[in-house]
């Protein structure tokens, strides 16, 4: 089975420009193929992934990825995919969020065969002049307002900043066809438009034999028809600073059944056989998820590494078993992260009073006495049913925190100041 077989298999593509010429060219050499991704955030997520997936097939089998990150794009906003125009960022923003999607990319891509390419640095360079009399000149207005991307926007109404994109992102395709050997552009449904002009700018200037593709890949859609990549805390981040890796490697255990054999053909590596087993485990025994938790371990492995997934399961256990006398204050900061919190000052008190005077877990001593003595209060793990109990906050996880647990699953994560 080549590539190409291997990703309509996935359910990878959607739209080829020219499906047979690109398979004869992969068969006589490896070409280079690039992704685009504009600097409109700090941190990649999860709907990244999706390009990024199909860009590291290509990889594995190679072929030469490029990336390029739209600081020139960027700057102005693609109209795709949006009901109106783009907050326009500074400059200085955009460089700085290019600096760390170029570090995410790096990890993700290694540094050996694959390159990072900033379109700023050839768009910048191009006066307003030239760029009407070398491209704007080949480009029909007529067809560009026939472009999905464009005609979505008409009754709201789209700029000429974000209007001239796809005219930008054709010139983004030529300069690497001429600088960096890239004969393919890839992206999401979306860029259906765009990639075309491209294509057909490149078969202007360069002749209609040219051989440049373009191809496109599904756009993701859950089971329920909801968009992929949400939580209910919103985006999934690839930075482990804004999604931790166990709240990266829970959204993906959480998965539905409906959807976790779609996911595995897309966001892993592993072969037809193994998630052909997986789909049979989804039927035969779907209450282990044993699809959902390879899903979740070969993704966390892929964006955060072995020892992510190792951390991830360790605090998962953790939390299940409600042992959680293992864990480090670093997995406690995952794994609490987002349960309510409150500070307290370092030190030893009485559990009445550290309930209710400093956390305010117990609404009065009464009730606290009560919970105590009833067994429905937990201090790091274990439970507490002496009213003679003394909290010690530098008793475990480093002196950082103290975990509350009030009955079967509230929690309270207490932070503990110098």
């Amino acid at each position: 089975m080549d590539l190409i077989e291997d990703l309509q298999w996935r359910g990878a593509i959607n739209q080829q420009t020219d499906a047979e010429g690109l398979r004869e060219e992969l068969k006589q050499h490896p070409v280079s193929i690039y992704v685009g991704t504009d600097p409109t955030g700090d941190s990649l997520h999860v709907g990244h992934l999706i390009p990024f997936m199909m860009l590291k097939r290509f990889q594995e089998a190679g072929n030469h990825p490029v990336m390029l990150i739209g600081g020139g794009t960027g700057s102005i906003g693609d109209p795709s995919g949006r009901n109106s125009e783009r907050v326009l960022q500074s400059m200085d923003q955009v460089k700085e969020n290019q600096e760390k999607l170029t570090n995410q990319l790096v990890k993700l891509f290694g540094t050996q065969d694959f390159q990072v390419v900033n379109n700023y640095d050839w768009l910048s360079k191009i006066s307003i002049l030239d760029f009407l009399r070398d491209y704007g000149k080949l480009f029909s207005v007529n067809t560009m307002l026939n472009k999905e991307v464009v005609a979505s926007r008409l009754e709201t109404g789209i700029s000429f900043t974000e209007f001239t994109y796809q005219i930008l992102q054709s010139v983004d395709f030529l300069h690497l066809f001429r600088h960096n050997d890239v004969q393919v552009q890839m992206g999401g449904a979306d860029q259906w438009g765009n990639i075309t002009a491209g294509v057909d700018l490149i078969h202007r200037i360069e002749g209609p034999e040219t051989k440049v593709f373009g191809l496109t890949i599904p756009l993701m859609l859950k089971a329920d028809g909801t968009k992929f990549g949400k939580s209910a805390g919103g985006a999934v981040w690839l930075d482990p600073k804004k999604t931790t890796p166990y709240e990266f490697y829970q959204f993906w255990l959480n998965q539905d059944d409906r959807d976790v054999v779609k996911y595995l053909k897309y966001f892993t590596f592993l072969s037809h056989e193994r998630i052909d087993e997986l789909a049979d485990a989804v039927q035969e025994a779907p209450e282990k998820r044993e699809a959902q938790r390879t899903l979740a371990q070969e993704v966390t492995k892929f964006v955060h590494g072995e020892d992510a997934v190792v951390t991830a399961e360790k605090i998962s256990h953790a939390l299940f078993s409600g042992d959680l006398r293992a864990l480090t204050a670093d997995e406690i900061a995952q794994g609490f992260k987002d349960v309510p919190s409150v500070d307290v000052p370092s030190g030893q008190t009485g559990i009445v009073e550290f309930l209710v005077d400093l956390t305010h877990i117990e609404p009065s001593r009464r009730q606290a006495r009560e919970d105590v003595q009833n067994g429905a209060i937990y201090v790091n793990g274990e439970r507490q049913q002496s009213l003679d109990f003394v909290v010690d906050t530098d008793a475990a996880f480093g002196g950082h925190y103290v975990i509350i647990r009030k009955g079967k699953k509230k929690y309270t994560l207490v932070k503990v100041q110098a």
